[in-house]
């Protein structure tokens, strides 16, 4: 009998690998979460809003790398940072509601969305070496990948895929409906992806050349090429931590 990897093949996958190692690798994410909570106050995962396979929203977990107040943090230490270009928020002006729909069950104010792009912009763009709102255990786990793990939580449940197309904040995601960008959300979002193993670290890689990478893979992505992407992940995060 034909199975479609597409829809049953690839979910199936899913759910028995990421099970697998949720269950193989409790011990270490224990005690990652005992690590987190000694050197600092605060919530052991960071939750933020992401957009996946056909414009879904879900909740993207991560372990928290940064002290708690990172975001206050943010202020002090702008004129250390890397990028010199100031970003310039545009907020989102309606003319006949007050309310955003962001998931199918949720919808916010037009100003706490407005306020939450704004934040998301300005933190993507703020970056200073030795960034000093990073925890000692958040530093290590980032270099591993370590943080990633708990997105195994998410394939589990069908938020995402192990291999997919990366999953991005609402303020990336609203600037890619035009027809040029919007087959990249066709393919399920995932853990590691096409151009994670193929381009990450090259010195020419480009925004745009990202988004194309995501569109091929969503339009011939297969069993076979999912897993020649995961046998190829470990070696690409190798030489990430190296770099």
């Amino acid at each position: 009998m034909y199975i479609n990897y597409r829809n049953f093949g690839k979910r199936s996958i899913d759910v028995l690998i990421s099970g697998v190692l949720l269950l193989m690798l409790s011990p270490l994410l224990l005690i990652v979460a005992v690590a987190i909570r000694l050197e600092s106050k605060g919530p052991i995962f960071y939750a933020a809003k992401r957009v996946g396979q056909h414009y879904h929203t879900f909740r993207f977990w991560k372990f928290r790398s940064m002290f708690q107040d990172a975001d206050q943090r943010v202020g002090a230490l702008k004129a250390q940072s890397q990028y010199q270009s100031k970003m310039e928020f545009e907020p989102v002006l309606l003319d006949d509601a007050s309310e955003i729909r962001v998931a199918d069950d949720e919808i916010i104010s037009e100003d706490q969305w407005n306020a939450q792009r704004e934040d998301e912009v300005k933190n993507a763009f703020f970056k200073v070496k030795n960034d000093p709102r990073i925890t000692k255990v958040g530093a290590f786990i980032r270099r591993t990948s370590i943080d990633e793990l708990p997105q195994l939580w998410n394939v589990l449940v069908g938020d995402m895929s192990l291999v997919g197309n990366r999953p991005l904040p609402l303020y990336e995601a609203e600037k890619l409906t035009e027809d040029a960008y919007i087959e990249r959300f066709m393919a399920p979002a995932g853990i590691t992806g096409y151009w994670q193993v193929t381009d990450r670290g090259k010195a020419n890689m480009s925004v745009d050349s990202r988004k194309l990478k995501d569109i091929e893979y969503a339009r011939q992505y297969s069993f076979l090429m999912d897993i020649k992407i995961l046998l190829m992940t470990p070696l690409a995060a190798i030489q990430e931590v190296k770099s």
